[in-house]
């Protein structure tokens, strides 16, 4: 069986974008940007819906020789959507129209490589709602976006409790956080 990761870049106070500012909010450094071209960073089919690959396939078509759209364009993406049609324009993309938690299930079961998110804050929700993530990775960039900041990443979230098993800080300041989630039924019991 696959893993499935959510997969996350945030600033501090849980935003996932922010009007005007530049992706990574401007922070990214040559520590980070050097883990994200790691091989093994590299080695999953991408998950996303509708919004989020509107946006990346974007990218990568007004960007094509940039190295991480590059390698994007390459790997293995699925979305769910049930507004995009057939044929998708970047390459190696399939499209779901069907249920995306019955989907992933079954790709948990027969796909080749680990499975992940990329951005698609309903999609990880739903996935994360149906028991589906083993991983729950961010990486906190050390702004606070209160006044700009859209697409709140933890809004409708069931309650989670989360342990962590990696961390790690890149440049000096990004804090990656790795955690296996598990879902309460309610806050923990005082007793």
């Amino acid at each position: 069986m696959q893993s499935l990761m959510v997969d996350f870049i945030i600033s501090l106070d849980g935003y996932a974008a922010a009007d005007g500012w530049p992706g990574f909010w401007g922070m990214e450094g040559p520590e980070y940007l050097g883990w994200l071209d790691d091989g093994s960073e590299k080695e999953h089919i991408s998950l996303m819906g509708a919004t989020t690959y509107r946006l990346m396939s974007r990218f990568a078509a007004d960007m094509p020789d940039e190295t991480g759209l590059a390698e994007l364009t390459a790997m293995p993406k699925v979305v769910f959507s049930s507004t995009l049609r057939q044929p998708l324009s970047w390459a190696n993309t399939e499209l779901v129209t069907g249920d995306a938690v019955e989907a992933v299930r079954d790709m948990k079961q027969h796909a080749s490589r680990p499975l992940r998110t990329i951005g698609s804050l309903s999609l990880s929700r739903s996935l994360l709602k149906a028991g589906l993530v083993d991983r729950f990775r961010l990486v906190v960039f050390p702004v606070i976006t209160g006044a700009t900041g859209k697409g709140r990443i933890f809004d409708e979230y069931p309650d989670i409790s989360l342990e962590l098993v990696e961390s790690r800080t890149f440049d000096g300041r990004l804090q990656l956080l790795d955690y296996i989630p598990t879902i309460l039924e309610g806050p923990p019991s005082t007793r």
